[in-house]
């Protein structure tokens, strides 16, 4: 039986307030708030190995048989390599890393070694139906410009990132006053990719003035993949979100 897709969410559905800045006479109770959290939330599950990442799941549903598939930091080729056996998509992939460019090459994978930073100008308007950009928006030093260039060069754009919102995040800053190490956000500050930190109500207030639309979205949870609710700029540890203009 085919699975009908989500509804469109609303981007003015993520509501929570929880990041608001907050009066210093407040700072003491939302930090006692933050932590009752850790007696009534689930505790932290291993995430599944790379092998198995919760988004490519999702991918491999949201993009249709034989698709232009453009695939944005795309690392050892992995994805695409599963798409073009499993779909027949026309595949393209984008990394700077030479060694995952070389492993992209043993597998077949078209790939392009090239810095996203340096934007997709290489690329025409609308010439892929489907642009991935998996885990990576984050690590960039222009991630708007991106997103823009995503929808002009693709039709359709799927965007998975960490939610830095997350409860536990949130948490972990509150409690010890520094920038949170979690299993999902393993590194100290200093050595982390993540130069662009952003939660979902980030993107979706992006995607609101942008006149981006958004067609479905996930979320990831305590090793649970699921439609994307109206609480999850505090609850999701990541998110994968499918756009279009």
């Amino acid at each position: 039986m085919t699975q009908r897709p989500p509804p469109p969410i609303d981007p003015h559905l993520v509501t929570d307030r929880s990041v608001d800045r907050l009066p210093r006479g407040l700072f003491d109770q939302r930090a006692a708030e933050l932590s009752n959290l850790l007696a009534t939330r689930p505790a932290a599950t291993d995430r599944p190995p790379d092998s198995t990442r919760w988004q490519d799941e999702i991918i491999a549903r949201e993009i249709p048989k034989g698709a232009r598939v453009l695939d944005l930091g795309c690392g050892d080729g992995a994805l695409l390599e599963r798409l073009m056996r499993e779909l027949g998509v026309r595949a393209q992939g984008v990394e700077i890393d030479p060694e995952a460019v070389f492993s992209c090459v043993e597998r077949g994978v078209p790939v392009i070694q090239a810095d996203l930073d340096e934007g997709l100008r290489r690329f025409p308007d609308q010439a892929f139906d489907v642009v991935v950009l998996e885990e990576t928006l984050q690590t960039l030093a222009n991630p708007r410009e991106m997103l823009a260039e995503m929808l002009r060069v693709g039709r359709r754009g799927i965007v998975s990132f960490p939610n830095f919102a997350h409860w536990r995040v949130l948490v972990d800053l509150v409690a010890s006053g520094r920038m949170p190490v979690t299993e999902w956000l393993p590194y100290q500050w200093y050595e982390t990719a993540n130069i662009h930190p952003f939660t979902l109500r980030d993107l979706l207030d992006w995607s609101h003035g942008a006149g981006v639309r958004l067609v479905s979205g996930y979320a990831y949870e305590n090793g649970a993949v699921r439609t994307l609710d109206a609480d999850d700029n505090l609850h999701a540890e990541e998110v994968l979100i499918v756009v279009e203009r």
